[in-house]
């Protein structure tokens, strides 16, 4: 199936119903008086947090959305049936944002973080109400009937922000989706170049004793990123709800010689401060990948860089499996820092 994680949809909840200025006339019954029942109202749009979805792509497709309006109101004091609600339903994790934004700092109109939340994005309008309601003892023959309001119109942006407790971070072709599918049944695409992840992928981390956690592999982050460069200011969004972040930087310099563990890690660290300061100050569990390539001098030399920077570093070989048990267990440290388990 394909991701895609923003879309801008306009919606228009239902009218209300008219009410109606109607009279009984009925054989024997002189001077019936008004009979004109009220409007129904119309159907809301409203949304909700569907846990099968993990995508926004029906609403890629399809932009406009219109709740039922009510009925208009009838002669012998009948109502009008209301509209039915629209219901929505988007991928957990799923924030709206009213169109067009008035800042780039402006709160959502709703979060959707919760396995069936649920959201009125437009409120229907109300029934107008029929002449009985209007009879008085100086107006018995009420001619005056109340129109039903409009419903809620509005445009707003659907933002999808992936639930995960690990994000994977790093630059591309650092091994990120090798180690996603060592530790999990995710199977992203791995190759020798760049932006070979085009969409996040998730996976669930199976841990001795019943313990789990989920991790997501958030492509394309290089320098420039928070600002449009190669694919991280499409999805830098999805490490704002990552608990702990697991930064993988490698030293076998396959990408060029100016290119180094130390320098990738403040790249990426900067990017995260632009985009979002309060990314920058998450937990971060730094791993030095591909130590099966790398000499065993130079990832000496890369332990005492990161050291000098307060900075523990872990080495793993993704490919080989060697190392990854413990930094699960570190990043399962992180996440669970009173040994819960879930």
């Amino acid at each position: 199936m394909q991701f895609i994680d923003e879309a801008v949809i306009h919606i228009k909840a239902g009218d209300g119903g008219n009410g109606s200025a109607a009279f009984r006339r009925e054989d024997g019954v002189p001077r019936g008086g008004p009979s004109g029942g009220d409007g129904g109202n119309g159907g809301s749009i409203i949304l909700v947090a569907d846990p099968q979805l993990s995508s926004l792509l029906d609403y890629k497709y399809k932009r406009r959305y219109t709740a039922d309006r009510g009925e208009d109101g009838r002669n012998k004091d009948q109502y009008g049936a209301a509209g039915g609600d629209l219901v929505l339903r988007v991928p957990i994790g799923t924030v709206v944002i009213a169109e067009p934004a008035t800042s780039t700092d402006e709160a959502p109109v709703a979060d959707l973080a919760d396995p069936g939340a649920r959201f009125v994005l437009a409120q229907g309008g109300v029934g107008g109400r029929g002449n009985i309601h209007f009879k008085t003892p100086w107006n018995q023959a009420p001619r005056t009937a109340e129109p039903g309001t409009l419903g809620e119109e509005r445009t707003v942006r659907l933002e999808l922000k992936l639930l995960a407790d690990v994000g994977l971070l790093g630059y591309p072709n650092v091994g990120k989706s090798t180690f996603i599918s060592r530790v999990s049944r995710a199977r992203p695409k791995v190759a020798d170049y760049p932006f070979t992840t085009l969409v996040p992928n998730l996976g669930v981390v199976q841990m001795s004793d019943e313990r789990h956690f989920v991790i997501a592999d958030i492509p394309g982050l290089i320098e420039g990123a928070s600002e449009g460069a190669g694919l991280g200011h499409q999805f830098l969004r999805h490490v704002e709800r990552c608990r702990v972040l697991l930064h993988i930087v490698e030293g076998t310099y396959l990408t060029g010689p100016e290119r180094t563990p130390l320098h990738d890690f403040d790249v990426i660290n900067a990017e995260l401060a632009r985009y979002a300061p309060e990314l920058a100050g998450k937990p971060q569990v730094v791993v030095l990948n591909k130590i099966d390539a790398t000499a065993s001098e130079d990832v000496d030399g890369h332990r005492r860089a990161f050291a000098d920077r307060g900075v523990e570093l872990l080495t793993i070989s993704a490919a080989t499996g060697a190392g990854i048990n413990v930094v699960l267990e570190r990043l399962w440290a992180h996440l669970h820092p009173v040994g819960r388990s879930t």
